[in-house]
């Protein structure tokens, strides 16, 4: 190729970027390489920058030129080689190495799988903590979070409106019909709960919500929540039944005492002895409870398939046992593998479930009758199966244990055709190997693995029930309630001794908040419920957890959150259940705190509750004849822990007053201060109320019943001499205004004068005098009559404006009718001189007003 082709074909390769508007540059290579050159002399040098970074780097003792060279010559292809290379032969030198290296990964992938476990739990609490928030909103807007989660505006203002925030949230949710039927159920129990407490005698309580459950639904007692009271009964040892009451006397002589037993060892120091007796307890009591309860579940099967089952006419357990395991394990001829035989029969499997079931004495009478095999095969399973069955704790010496930890790591521990009845009932009598908890066809359920894990739990060993609650609560709700079963996650708490957080659980669900408040009062009645302090109390969950103390629940909140639903409509059942609130007054400072919490929550409810016939029930009144008759609340206040009637009318009725009048329910603020013997402050409400009133035009149906109130009481009174004073005469004087108004509005205006000049508050009498000397008085009256100054001088003027119209219309003698205006003249100047006194205490318009009625009298 020659040049000119060559040049042409350069040309022709940037003829893309050339634009016809621009001229050519054409440079030799010379110029372009100077201007190349004067280009970087023009850019600032970067030498400068690099000394300064350098000097201050050496400042703090940094060699920056040594670690660039050192990051410069760095080699990472040998970043994971041994620092000293190894020889072929060093075969300890490289499992050395590669033990490391195995090491440095685990650690590696253990902080990252620990980083994403970090990360999703935060998240899963933040959205659990965000959905707890956004039910506690729903709950203040006065109803349950519908399907949509959407509130209506009008409940938004329903809610958000009243001064007194002990009128906020009490809008009534839509409750179903079966909800309705199983809270009222609930109701009666707790009734007749407090009419036990108040009489001083015990009551199962846990058996009576057994019971309630029974009558809401008769399937019930296969329901999760009928089993949860059924293992608080076990728990607590409470008898379905006592004495009838007509045995009174020998009843509260030899019947056990049910309330708080267990508080004081529940509640002090978990590491004492009588601390772990009530954890063995409480495993005991749970496993029992599973035992009737598999019980149950196997005579359900067998009578579900009875001729399947082949029972017989032999109703005893061994052989109800016997078909169980037929129906359960015997397919197309033969019984499943890995369950060995025993002269026949499947031993190992009916002594393990007679176990399950509760009946050990009829599994020891069962082994002793294949005696003779057993030995064959297991030399010394029947002497240990025997003491094991006969010790009060289910226990082993530990020789014993020994002895069967060899034959169990001989025999069974790698054996793949063990039979794994056999395998457990070794570690059952052991207490072999409890960390591994699952055993093939044996924890095949929630419950079977429960019990199990019950049944190996040991208070003096391995940590006992706190270690199996530790576990438990490492597995977590989803582990347990995978299948969608509301509850499961609860009964498991309880089972191991997690009250507080059991209740909670089933809090979280609306299906099952009913039973969650009545477990709670089960629990505290018991003493086994341990309640927060006010500061350590949430806004978002009853339960209160705390890095340094134990789980607590705040009985307080999960009442009144429940009750609020039904507050105005039944106020007397609501108050039962605030009744309880007090149960943990044996607390401490905290037990404290929650007597005074149901004090508030008892003025709440008078707040909150409809006035009329069923509102003075719940307080209290006075009949026709003035004497006093005492409310529902007064009638329970050993329950609210208050001394004397003084102290309830102080803590409750003239509190609740004052919430009253603040929500301008004047009305019931009274009738509370009166029934408070308050006397001084009724009639000063009376004043204030009757001052508002009859400044009003046309006064509302309240005002009326008010008015009608005040008449009442200042008539009781006076017949008793009570608060006799300045508020009292201020009442009446007021009461007398209102009522001529009503004359003056219904055409009688001489009826009204004669009211007005009995009052006194204004001279007709034309003396000058006594006008001034009684305008000077005027400042001494009480303060709702100076304010009222401005409703009834018009209202005297009108009356006589009214007289004067019909004077001069009416057929009389012109002396008597002269007469009749000249009087109306004098009375009407005399109130217009008294008016003009006190001019600067009214507007200039209610001055003008009257002025022209006086003109109009004096034509």
């Amino acid at each position: 190729m020659d040049l000119s082709s060559l040049l042409t074909s350069s040309k022709s390769l940037t003829s893309h970027l050339s634009r016809p508007q621009l001229p050519a540059v054409n440079l030799s290579l010379d110029q372009i390489e100077a201007q190349s050159r004067r280009l970087v002399a023009r850019q600032p040098d970067s030498s400068t920058d690099t000394d300064r970074a350098n000097y201050l780097l050496a400042q703090a003792k940094v060699d920056a030129s040594a670690l660039s060279d050192s990051i410069a010559h760095l080699n990472t292809s040998a970043t994971f080689s041994p620092l000293q290379p190894l020889q072929d032969t060093d075969v300890a030198g490289y499992l050395r190495h590669t033990h490391e290296q195995n090491l440095i990964s685990t650690i590696e992938e253990g902080r990252k799988e620990t980083q994403e476990e970090f990360y999703r739990t935060l998240e899963e609490r933040s959205q659990r903590d965000w959905e707890a928030k956004k039910k506690r909103v729903f709950e203040e807007l006065g109803g349950r979070v519908p399907g949509d989660k959407r509130a209506t505006l009008a409940e938004l203002k329903k809610s958000s409106h009243g001064r007194n925030p002990l009128m906020q949230s009490t809008t009534v949710p839509t409750l179903s019909l079966q909800m309705q039927n199983k809270m009222m159920a609930y109701d009666r129990i707790i009734t007749d709960f407090n009419v036990s407490r108040l009489r001083g005698t015990s009551y199962p309580i846990v058996h009576s919500l057994l019971s309630a459950s029974a009558t809401i639904d008769p399937d019930s007692r296969y329901t999760r929540a009928s089993q949860i009271f059924h293992i608080l009964s076990k728990i607590t040892g409470e008898p379905p039944a006592l004495p009838p009451i007509e045995h009174a006397g020998a009843h509260i002589l030899n019947a056990p005492l049910f309330e708080r037993k267990y508080a004081r060892v529940y509640l002090g120091d978990p590491s004492s002895r009588d601390a772990s007796a009530l954890r063995r307890q409480i495993a005991k009591g749970a496993r029992e409870a599973l035992e009737e309860q598999y019980w149950d579940v196997l005579e359900r099967t067998i009578h579900a398939r009875a001729t399947e089952a082949r029972l017989g006419g032999d109703p005893s357990v061994a052989n109800k046992v016997r078909a169980f395991l037929f129906l359960r394990y015997y397919r197309n001829g033969e019984w499943e593998d890995r369950i060995e035989l025993v002269a026949g029969q499947p031993l190992w499997a009916r002594l393990f479930y007679l176990i399950r079931t509760g009946h050990a004495e009829d599994a020891l009478a069962e082994a002793l009758k294949f005696q003779d095999v057993i030995q064959h095969r297991e030399v010394s399973f029947l002497a240990h199966f025997k003491t094991w069955i006969e010790s009060p704790e289910r226990k082993l010496p530990k020789a014993h244990r020994d002895h069967l930890q060899t034959v169990y790591n001989a025999h069974m521990l790698h054996s793949a055709t063990a039979d794994p009845f056999k395998l457990a009932l070794y570690k059952l009598m052991g207490k072999l190997e409890p960390s591994r908890r699952t055993v093939q066809l044996v924890t095949t359920t929630t419950e079977d693995w429960m019990w199990f894990q019950l049944a190996m739990v040991d208070e003096e060993e391995e940590g006992g029930l706190r270690t199996l609650s530790d576990v438990l609560l490492g597995y977590g709700e989803r582990h347990f309630d995978a299948n969608q079963q509301k509850g499961v996650w609860a009964s498991v708490l309880l089972m191991c001794g997690q009250f507080e957080r059991a209740v909670a659980a089933l809090w979280e669900h609306q299906e099952t908040e009913v039973e969650a408040v009545h477990l709670a009062i089960g629990l505290a009645y018991h003493g086994l419920l341990r309640v927060p302090s006010r500061a350590e109390t949430s806004d978002l969950t009853p339960l209160s957890l705390s890095p340094v103390s134990p789980p607590a629940l705040c009985l307080s909140t999960l009442i009144w959150r429940y009750v609020r639903q039904f507050v105005k409509l039944d106020a007397k059942e609501a108050l039962q259940y605030v009744y309880c609130v007090p149960l943990s007054a044996d607390q401490g400072e905290v037990g404290k705190e929650q007597v005074e919490i149901a004090w508030e929550q008892i003025r709440r409810i008078i707040v909150l509750s409809n006035g009329g016939p069923g509102w003075e029930e719940l307080v209290g009144g006075f009949r026709s004849d003035g004497t006093r008759y005492s409310g529902v609340i007064e009638q329970g206040v050993s329950l609210l822990h208050l001394e004397d009637s003084k102290q309830f009318n102080e803590v409750i009725l003239v509190r609740a007053a004052k919430n009253m009048e603040d929500d301008d329910r004047i009305t019931e603020a009274i009738k509370l201060y009166n029934l408070a013997n308050d006397y001084a402050t009724v009639v000063a409400c009376l004043t204030q109320a009757l001052s508002n009133t009859i400044s009003k035009p046309s006064p509302e149906e309240k005002d009326r019943a008010l008015e009608q109130t005040a008449i009442d009481i200042v008539r009781h009174y006076e017949r008793t001499n009570r608060a006799a004073g300045k508020d009292r005469e201020a009442v009446v004087r007021l009461l007398r205004i209102r009522e001529a108004k009503d004359q003056i509005a219904g055409g009688r205006p001489e009826v009204a004068i004669d009211i007005m000049e009995s009052t006194e508050l204004i001279p007709l009498s034309g003396d000058v005098a006594r006008i001034t000397r009684r305008a000077e008085e005027f400042k001494d009256l009480h303060e709702a009559l100076q304010r009222n100054l401005q409703t009834y001088l018009p209202l005297t003027m009108e009356a006589l404006a009214g007289i004067h119209q019909k004077a001069k219309s009416s057929v009389v003698p012109d002396a008597t009718r002269q007469m009749t205006l000249a009087t109306l003249r004098r009375k009407s100047r005399s109130l217009m001189v008294f008016a003009g006194i006190l001019k600067y205490r009214m507007s200039p318009d209610i001055y003008s007003y009257l002025a022209r009625l006086d003109v109009e009298i004096a034509l």
